[in-house]
């Protein structure tokens, strides 16, 4: 998860990079507790991408600690003052995220969830709305991923 996130955040921190030399906040919402080996690939991952912890972002990370009750009140921080962007797994996290806000950018990795019947996206090739992301899901998505290669 926090290695496809850092990727997808590639972009739009190199485009905002060119505009200012403003320190981007990564929210990120995580239903268990530290020590968490996905967020330090996620900070890894940036770290990769030539992105400087303190410099360029700041991961703002919240941890439910194993309580789905609680995600709802730790995504509604991230919201005030806002975050640039909210990285987020786990069909719980993710509907928490999305309740959330309707503006902030929301990552996602859904394991084995159709992002699509969830709700999260209108549709994977244009996902609409304030959400993106990536799932490792049913069987009858798996076409879909596949290209001809000729």
């Amino acid at each position: 998860m926090a290695a496809i996130a850092g990727a997808l955040l590639a972009s739009p921190l190199a485009a905002s990079a060119q505009q200012t030399d403003r320190v981007r906040r990564i929210g990120v919402l995580r239903i268990g507790s530290p020590p968490d080996p996905y967020v330090e690939v996620f900070r890894e991952a940036l770290r990769e991408l030539a992105y400087v912890e303190t410099r360029s972002f700041v991961l703002d990370v919240r941890y439910a600690r194993g309580d789905p009750d609680q995600l709802v009140a730790l995504a509604a921080e991230f919201v005030r003052p806002p975050v640039d962007v909210l990285v987020t797994s786990g069909i719980p996290a993710i509907l928490a995220a999305k309740h959330a806000t309707t503006v902030i950018p929301i990552v996602f990795a859904a394991g084995g969830g159709d992002p699509v019947a969830d709700g999260f996206v209108v549709s994977l090739s244009q996902p609409g709305g304030n959400m993106t992301g990536l799932t490792v899901g049913p069987p009858e998505l798996e076409g879909k991923r596949l290209r001809r290669v000729s």
